[in-house]
């Protein structure tokens, strides 16, 4: 008995081998092959585009694979259906949360498989059940809150839960940190960290790399849809790994540059909305990027939304080019040559359904159009231009824009305002979701518009971020601004932090 239980706990929790997936026009992954413990991490990474999202597909049934076979404790398994998946023990959590916002955090646990008797769901029954769920987690949800009234760590919690309770054996997690505070990642990885205890294999995708060494038993590599290689994180650095995900070296993570400081662009005076901004003021010149930091609800975006033009202070003075004047709307801030790429680039930066070329030009209408007409043999000459100078990996300039990989949603946004010959440059998170060569290539992009003498203002919760690409950073707390720094090169995470809690 003994050595039947040591047989079967040498036996992969999951085995994907062989695996091929191929697209019309694009073989998305070629021979690839996973495996994954009882009780282990393996965290799985990539550059977008590699193939991450295509395999898990394949894993949860909603691809079916070209060629190879998937072995779950060493039986080959057809996973033909999601339902098939969650029946075979295998849950995933989409980076997008699949909660339906009105129903409670009881009901979204059970939904469609409601424990029922003669017709009436036994909602006590359900709560109870719920309720040990998150016992089991360790953290308190009320089961009958409705899920749009829960924080983003708390919709997390309920979907951990979800995947528990079809006695989920492996569970996926799409870049679960994206949008936690760095408190919550810490109460997510003691989550991870207790699933592992009881012998659930978890498969963790992220571009935070430094979660992968905290959390992570093994990493594997995907590359242009190959799977190009796992270590064990104690066996590997993190240059090794950006060399392995991107396939060359890099010099550096965050690009070297000198700044060269002119005039001041923008001055911000006294600015104050309510409880989210009270008493703002700053200035950013000419070739400088400015950091702002702080944690999530300090008021960073709600003061950028406000310098604008998305929403209209209580009071506050705008200084542009040494010049007073108003911005009462967005129409007015881009009038004065001033554009916000917001953090939320899929649901306020793009129009997924369009076209790429369509979502370059619908800021630029004005200058495209003729009478009624819109000159589409201009605005396809000009986008092209930015296709080449940024990179922007597109089929063609009819592509739909939801079909772009995270790092060239980014571009395609920096290009309609750079086509507006902006002068002060607002980025609200610039590599959020964003693989580690992309993040590169926005950085040398950042560097060459401070070159040539725009101001950038960056938000952004990365740390690491902030204090590789600003020259100077402003450091935001409660809605207030509770420091600077400006011998950045010589600053810590830890500095930062300081202010940041107040």
């Amino acid at each position: 008995m003994d050595q039947q239980q040591h047989n079967q706990e040498s036996v992969p929790l999951l085995g994907m081998s062989g695996i091929d997936k191929s697209f019309p026009g694009v073989r998305a992954l070629r021979d690839v092959n996973l495996e994954l413990g009882r009780g282990e991490v393996l965290a799985l990474v990539g550059e977008n585009g590699a193939g991450k999202s295509t395999l898990i597909k394949i894993l949860g049934g909603a691809y079916q694979p070209d060629e190879g076979e998937i072995l779950l404790n060493g039986q080959a398994a057809h996973v033909s259906s999601p339902t098939l998946a969650q029946a075979a023990g295998i849950s995933i959590i989409y980076q997008e949360f699949n909660l339906i916002p009105d129903l409670t955090v009881r009901e979204n646990i059970f939904l469609g498989r409601e424990r029922t008797r003669h017709g009436f769901i036994k909602a006590n029954e359900e709560r109870q059940a719920a309720e040990e769920l998150f016992r089991k987690i360790g953290l308190s949800v009320d089961p009958d809150a409705r899920c749009r009234d829960l924080t983003v760590a708390q919709q997390q919690t309920v979907e951990i839960a979800k995947a528990l309770s079809v006695n989920a054996g492996i569970i996926v997690m799409d870049e679960p940190t994206a949008t936690l505070t760095s408190q919550e990642v810490e109460c997510l990885f003691d989550i991870i960290r207790d699933l592992k205890a009881h012998g659930i294999g978890i498969i963790y995708i992220s571009h935070r790399l430094d979660e992968i060494f905290d959390v992570a038993d093994r990493v594997m590599v995907l590359r242009d849809g190959m799977h190009v290689g796992t270590r064990r994180v104690c066996d590997i650095t993190r240059e090794n790994l950006i060399e392995l995900m991107v396939g060359r070296p890099l010099e550096a993570e965050f690009p070297k540059r000198t700044a060269t400081l002119g005039p001041e662009r923008l001055r911000v005076e006294g600015l104050h909305r309510g409880k989210a901004v009270q008493e703002v003021s700053f200035t950013v010149q000419a070739g400088e990027v400015l950091g702002f930091s702080g944690l999530v609800g300090a008021g960073r975006t709600e003061t950028m939304r406000i310098v604008f033009g998305a929403d209209r202070p209580d009071r506050g003075r705008f200084f542009i080019n040494g010049e007073e004047t108003e911005i009462r709307n967005p129409r007015e801030a881009m009038a004065k040559r001033i554009c916000l790429l917001t953090e939320d680039r899929k649901g306020q930066g793009l129009a997924l359904a369009h076209s790429v070329r369509e979502n370059f030009g619908l800021p630029n209408l004005r200058r495209f159009t003729r009478g009624l007409f819109l000159d589409q043999r201009r605005e396809r000459e000009e986008f092209a231009g930015y296709i080449d100078a940024l990179r922007i990996k597109v089929s063609d300039q009819e592509q739909e824009t939801e079909n772009l990989s995270g790092g060239n949603q980014q571009k395609l946004v920096l290009a309609k305002w750079l086509a507006r010959n902006a002068d002060i440059i607002i980025i609200d998170e610039p590599t959020r979701g964003i693989d580690v060569g992309a993040k590169y290539e926005i950085y040398l992009l950042m560097n060459q518009l401070a070159a040539e003498g725009k101001a950038i203002i960056m938000i952004s919760s990365e740390l690491p971020e902030i204090l590789g690409m600003s020259d100077r950073v402003i450091v935001m707390h409660e809605g207030r601004v509770k420091g600077e720094i400006t011998d950045v090169a010589n600053a810590t995470q830890e500095d930062i932090l300081a202010m940041a809690v107040g």
